[in-house]
């Protein structure tokens, strides 16, 4: 295939494959993938977020869904290009009900991997662009109601004389960008959140805290970040954002309000959700609920035996917000990943003598390398060559899980090579490095556990020249009035011992408002069942639970970092809206606890 251009290899595939899926021959559309092959679904076939893996795998969701679907229309865009022998190339088609986008790739004629994601429902687009609404009716009218007054209405109304189709808990970046997408679809939702204001799940972390990921991996839909805004956010800056968008975005939204309790009618098909908003007992009946509460759940306390007896202050991280009453104080930091890092130099900035306690290796980058070769093409170079954040967000999706592991191992690669001086440092200092248990690095260790890494933006120095301590390789034997006792017998005696030992499961939230038994089917939240500790069997494929219907109807999960929130709201709103419409969502592929 090597003398066939690649746009005319794209094309005679694409054609190909329409015309196998519209005559029904589920035979010949399997036949044009190679044995080894993959195909990541966004809703469009299966109305799920799933990959298929192998012609088996494909064969079986075809029958299962084509005579539904009705796929047509498929048509090349962009240019395909080559690289390493193989063809990439973008398209877009339709369905009985949407219209969908893609990214193919072929080795030696035949598909390895597609992907295949919806982008909007036919009759219910959004109101953009040449569509736009007008604002305005041009005709005097004694009983117009103006913009601000049909807002003060909707504010008003909605939650007390009207009931929201969906209602999000949380109101923290990933409900805010979910309330946005279900605001241009039309969708009545209502979101609620246990601060007094919007943005503050980020004004009330520690003081110090900057994103570690840079602003082109960080926009919001609808309104990206103006171009003098700084490549990595500070927490408040962040924190005003998401408050001016909430606004600006027309969003129904609750502060100081916090979800009591919520059941499901099997029956009735609706939630009966008890909140206290201001300290008034509210009753809510929405069709469905999202969780947004982040991409976890409660706090994650472990057991330190003889804590009762500690003369000092024992917190974890989620209830530290400054070092400032540390000063002078001797104070441990038990974890070694992101929040044990950040806290330990916004404790040493305070005046604080830290130690930091390393119960496992933990995964390190530098911030400056990470730019340069782990978020190539969310970077000023690649908007230069025309990578968009949303063009960028495709790319990303369109490789399956299972894949990779394979393009983190080499990039790791290139990462220990290129910083091979720092990590010798930092090993000779006492601090425990790894790249995973597959040697695949923090990407696989962020989908896997969410946790175990760090991106270096100065803390490595810190420890490097000995301002802060480790303690690494022993484990806690206990505590004592005075400190920690370790297993090796050594004690370190501090004022104050805060705990970055990260969240459970998002589910765990539902087993507190909903039930455990819910909980409990509904099964954990994050994780691909790749086998390692912390991410057990067997392989999802999927991220699990996350933005897809799960075991429990009407009961949603989103979050994620920015980025993934940004991307996957689409989605989630999406089938939210096709459900409110009535339209068909047949789910293809059983939830993620099934069978458990």
């Amino acid at each position: 295939m090597l003398d066939i251009a690649p746009s005319q290899q794209a094309a005679t595939w694409l054609g190909s494959f329409g015309r196998a899926l519209e005559a029904g021959d589920i035979e010949a559309a399997t036949n044009l993938f190679v044995e080894d092959c993959y195909w990541r679904d966004l809703l469009t076939f299966t109305w799920n977020i799933k990959t298929m893996e192998g012609q088996a795998a494909i064969r079986e969701m075809l029958k299962a869904t084509l005579s539904q679907a009705q796929p047509s229309h498929w048509h090349l865009t962009g240019e395909p290009s080559v690289d390493d022998g193989i063809v990439e190339a973008w398209f877009s088609f339709e369905t009985a009900v949407a219209r969908g986008e893609g990214i193919l790739r072929l080795k030696d004629g035949r598909c390895r991997t597609l992907f295949t994601a919806m982008s909007e429902l036919k009759g219910f687009e959004e109101q953009k662009g040449p569509a736009r609404p007008l604002g305005i009716r041009h005709k005097p009218d004694p009983k117009r109601e103006t913009w601000a007054e049909a807002r003060a209405r909707e504010t008003r109304d909605l939650g007390v004389h009207e009931q929201p189709y969906c209602l999000v808990i949380g109101g923290g970046q990933g409900g805010i960008m979910l309330g946005a997408r279900l605001r241009q679809l039309g969708v009545p939702t209502l979101i609620i959140e246990k601060n007094a204001r919007a943005g503050d799940s980020w004004r009330n972390r520690y003081r110090s805290l900057v994103l570690h990921d840079p602003v082109w991996y960080d926009h919001l839909p609808y309104i990206p970040f103006p171009e003098n805004w700084p490549v990595f956010t500070p927490k408040d800056k962040m924190g005003d954002w998401l408050e001016m968008y909430t606004r600006v975005m027309e969003l129904n939204y609750w502060v100081a309000t916090k979800c009591i309790s919520a059941a499901y009618d099997e029956t009735e098909k609706v939630w009966t959700v008890v909140v206290d908003r201001v300290g008034q007992r509210v009753t809510l009946k929405p069709k469905h609920i999202v969780f947004a509460t982040g991409a976890y759940g409660p706090p994650r306390q472990i057991e330190l035996p003889g804590a009762d007896s500690f003369k000092g202050e024992l917190l974890h991280s989620s209830q530290y917000s400054t070092g400032e009453k540390f000063r002078g104080k001797r104070v441990a930091v038990i974890g070694a990943a992101s929040s044990g890092h950040d806290v330990s130099v916004d404790l040493w900035e305070a005046g604080a003598k830290v130690t930091m306690v390393q119960r496992s290796p933990t995964t390190v980058v530098k911030s400056d390398t990470l730019m340069d070769v782990g978020f190539e093409i969310f970077s000023e170079k690649a908007l230069a060559r025309g990578i968009t954040t949303d063009k960028a967000d495709m790319i990303v999706a369109s490789t399956p899980f299972a894949l990779v592991p394979k393009g983190q191992r080499a990039l790791y690669d290139v990462i220990r090579a290129r910083d091979a001086d720092f990590y010798k440092r930092l090993s000779d200092s006492g601090f425990a490095i790894d790249f995973g248990e597959d040697e695949t690095g923090l990407l696989m260790k962020a989908y896997r556990t969410g946790s175990g890494y760090y991106i270096d933006v100065g803390a490595c120095e810190l420890i490097l020249n000995g301002e802060i301590k480790v303690k690494s390789g022993v484990g806690i034997k206990s505590l004592t009035p005075a400190g920690i006792l370790f297993e090796d017998g050594s004690e370190l005696e501090v004022d104050a011992i805060v705990c970055c030992t990260g969240y459970q499961s998002m589910n765990e939230t539902v087993a507190a408002i909903v039930s455990r038994e819910v909980a409990d089917k509904v099964g954990p939240c994050w994780g691909l069942g790749s086998g390692v500790k912390g991410d057990p069997g067997p392989w999802q494929g999927e991220l699990r639970n996350m933005w897809k219907p799960t075991a429990q109807e009407a009961l949603w999960f989103h979050g994620g970092n920015l980025a993934l929130s940004r991307f996957y709201s689409k989605y989630v709103a999406l089938q939210l809206k096709a459900r409110m419409e009535g339209i068909a969502t047949p789910v293809y592929g059983e939830p993620s606890n099934a069978g458990r």
